[in-house]
Order: structure tokens, then sequence, then C-alpha cells
């Protein structure tokens, strides 16, 4: 069966590159009918974040994309495991890789390490200095014995473990995004595999991890594509087959540098606070780095899985255009009915309109909106109306004079017209009628009666905001503009 995983470090949010990350694997998994696993990578103590793994979960819950195993949100939103391969939190088996870096050490795969910090500062400026490839210079390897080396670390002196790695040869692997990738062994370091305090580091732990977690392929970012060797060296050690790799490329900014929050936010949960639905996001996401090869742009998650394959995953830089995620946000605004979009834009108001009120003028700004969080701004006018000076309710083609004389007439022949008949189709073959009849323009009428209604000079139609705000309010309105234009 194919399994992915997604492996974040709880460190903060989730980073949209880390979105797309998971979005990956979950499609590829899917697509093959095999399952997504979710693991928490927290070896790295001193960057660890409060909340971090909540906060990624809930995220990756919010985009759609929900673990079949691994760390997960029960019913109560509540961090849990579920799984038999388990435990899926990475400090949580220390006891683990402790197990396998005995093995490697025993079998002269891997080697203590007692050089100090200062030692190895010191060959790092002595080997750039004479523009030299850095590593470390193999010095305990070399100097001691496995057994001194060994009652050195029984004694409790500070040390790590070491990967040995060999320094002949070459190391091939077929990346399913890039194609094959070659590395000279003689300039891959001879990585830390486990540290002073007993934490193993990332590349000790993904290799067992990803081994007994039973993983098939791994979807990472491009940044680890210099540790496959080294990965793919203890695979060879321990006598294990390798996962096939994939690495994405880079998400950049619009200037092509690294995506960065110095230009932009780059969580997922700060497109939620801002009101982009979850399907835009992810839609948005998919399509950076990824080409379905049709014209075709919208897709439902389900769809995502149907057509998603590795192959069509290209390897340039994917340039995250702010734009064009508005412009998913705005379609899919479109598919929501009133209700749907109240429901979900609600929060945003901060209870400051009751969902049946709102389910009832969301329609007045839907398709004006970029994003939900936009609502509250947008509909405020029809949940109070603004003041305004009396200057606006003036067309440009226009005079006050004439304003004066008009609105009162519309005023008028609005009173008269029975409830049943109060909406916009109505309304707007009426009103048509009456323009004509009094031979007046459009924009003379329609642009006094807007204003008033609205009391912005940018705003929905007339006939729509009538229909929304109902005879009596309209009527208010009105004679609230009529009132300005005596003072």
């Amino acid at each position: 069966m194919i399994r992915t995983r997604f492996a974040p470090s709880p460190t903060g949010y989730l980073h949209v590159g880390g979105l797309r990350t998971a979005l990956y694997s979950y499609l590829f998994a899917k697509k093959h009918g095999g399952q997504f696993l979710l693991r928490i990578e927290d070896t790295d103590r001193e960057r660890l974040v409060a909340d971090g793994t909540a906060n990624i979960l809930k995220s990756l819950y919010w985009a759609g994309i929900v673990p079949d195993e691994g760390v997960v949100l029960d019913k109560n939103g509540e961090v849990g495991q579920v799984g038999k391969h388990g435990p899926y939190i990475q400090s949580e088996r220390l006891a683990i890789y402790k197990k396998y870096a005995d093995e490697l050490l025993e079998k002269g795969f891997a080697y203590y390490c007692f050089c100090t910090s200062e030692r190895l500062e010191q060959l790092r400026e002595i080997q750039q200095k004479n523009k030299m490839p850095t590593g470390y210079d193999q010095h305990c390897l070399k100097t001691l014995s496995l057994d001194e080396a060994k009652k050195r670390a029984l004694a409790g002196e500070k040390c790590v473990v070491r990967l040995k790695m060999p320094k002949e040869g070459e190391t091939v692997f077929n990346d399913l995004i890039r194609g094959p990738v070659t590395f000279q062994n003689k300039l891959i370091d001879d990585q830390v595999l486990l540290k002073s305090d007993g934490f193993p580091t990332y590349h000790l732990a993904v290799v067992i991890d990803d081994h007994l977690m039973e993983i098939t392929h791994v979807t990472r970012a491009e940044e680890w594509i210099s540790s496959t060797p080294k990965h793919i060296q203890l695979y060879k050690y321990f006598g294990w087959k390798p996962p096939e790799y994939a690495h994405l490329t880079l998400l950049l900014n619009a200037d092509k540098s690294k995506l960065s929050k110095r230009q932009g936010d780059v969580a997922v949960a700060d497109y939620e606070k801002k009101g982009y639905l979850p399907e835009a996001l992810v839609n948005f996401v998919a399509f950076l780095g990824w080409n379905p090869g049709t014209e075709k742009e919208l897709f439902t998650l389900d769809e995502l899985i149907k057509e998603f394959s590795l192959e069509k995953v290209g390897n340039t830089g994917a340039v995250f255009n702010l734009e064009k995620l508005d412009w998913y946000n705005k379609e899919y605004l479109k598919k929501l009915s009133p209700a749907e979009i109240a429901q979900k834009s609600l929060p945003f108001f901060d209870g400051k309109v009751e969902l049946k009120q709102l389910e009832k003028i969301v329609v007045l700004e839907r398709e004006r909106v970029t994003t939900l969080a936009e609502l509250p701004a947008a509909l405020a006018f029809a949940l109070k109306l603004p003041d305004y000076f009396k200057e606006i309710l003036v067309w440009k083609k226009g005079s006050l004079e004439e304003v004066q004389k008009i609105l009162p007439e519309i005023h008028s022949f609005l009173n008269n017209v029975k409830e049943e008949s109060w909406n916009k189709a109505d309304l707007e073959k009426m009103i048509g009628e009456w323009v004509k009849e009094k031979g007046y323009s459009n924009g003379s009428v329609l642009w006094p009666l807007r204003v008033s209604l609205s009391g912005q000079q940018n705003s929905p139609g007339p006939y729509e905001i009538a229909e929304v705000l109902g005879k009596d309010e309209s009527l208010k309105r009105m004679q609230i503009a009529l009132d300005k234009l005596k003072n």
C-alpha cells in the first residue's frame, strides 16, 4: 500500500509551503488508494512553540487535509494519536533511536565524536580559508577505537554519534520530480546522528521513522536534497529499502526571492483570519508547481485527487501570486449560497448581526468583496445608515436643485408601491417606467435614490438595496436624505 506522510516541526504555525507539501503527499496517497500519515518532528527542542502541534493540525483540518494515521485532532479538538506504528511524536521515541544508533556503532557504521564546538569551529575556519569543502575530518574515528570511545561515553563524557560516510564512489537516486540525482560521496559530511542530549538529529530519526511507519513515498522541500545521500546510506547500513523521494521547489515572492513573512503573510492561519476560503487556498496552492495540463483551474479536493500526479509537478520555483489567490477566492465565493456565505462570515461580525439578517443582506456585496473578512465593512451601510453630506446625492451631470426636485417625487411614488411588489424585479420595472414617463435621465433619478439608501458614493444598485432593506427602512432612509436637502 502507498503510504505518505507529512512531518512538520511544531515551531509555530503551518507555513503555506508546508501546506503544499502536505497537500501533495495527501493527494498522492489518496490517488493511489493509500494512506496519509502525520508525524510530529520535535527533536529541535530550542525552537518548540507552545500549541505548535495543535496550530498545525487545526490549519490542516481547516484545509480538509485529515490524516488517516498518526497525530490527529479528536472530536473535541484535542491532539491525540491514532495507529499501530506509534508513538508518532519523535520526543516520545528516544529509546527507539538509541537502539538503532547503538546498532550502527556496533557494526562500525557510526562512531562516537568528542570534539568540542571550539575545535569544530576552528576546523571550519581552516577549511574555508583554504577553500576546501567544509565538514568533519573524522578525527575521533581515526584516533579512537570503538572500545575506548564507548568507555568514555559510558563514563558520561559529552559526545555525539556520527555517521561513517563512505568517501569513495557516488550516491545516485531517482527523484520523482527531478529525475536522476548524483552526489560524490567524498563531499558528504559525517553527519551527527545522535546529539549529546540523547535526542536524534533529523537524519537518523527520519530514516528510522519512515521505515518503521512503512512510508513508501516522501515528498519534502528541495532543501533536503543534499541530505538524501546520507539517508540512503543509512538505509543501506540497516538493510532496509528506502522510500521514493520527490523534492519540491521553493515558493517565491513576486521578485523571485524565497517566500518569507518579510514580504507578506506566510502562515495558513493568516489567510484563514483574512477570510479566505479553504477551498480557494487549497486550489491555489495545488497550482504552485503542479499543472493538470488542461485549461481547467477550479478543482475540488476530490477532483484534485483524481487529477494529481507527481509527473506533472515542475522543477522550477513557483511564484506566490496574491492576485491569483484573490481571483480563486472570488470564484469560490460565487459558488456559495447566501446562507453559506452568511454562516462562514458570521464570526467576522463579532456578534453585531444575527444570522438571519446576514443571510438577507449578504447578497449586496458577495460579488464585490474578495474575502469574508471584508464583508463587515462592506455591509456596514446595510446595518446602519452612515452619516453623509448632502452633496454626494448630486449626480455628476446633475445639480442640487435637480435633486431637491426629483427625490421628493420618487419618494412619493415609492410610498404608494405595495409591499408584495417591493422586490428588485418589480421595482426596476416600475421605476424605469416612471422615469420614462417623467422624462428624466436614469442618472438623475437612480444616483440620488441609491445614495439616499446607502449613504455612500459607491455601493450596490438601488434596486438591490431597496429589496434587502424593505419598504419601511428604504422610505425612512430617503426621508433622511430629504431632510438633509432642506438644510
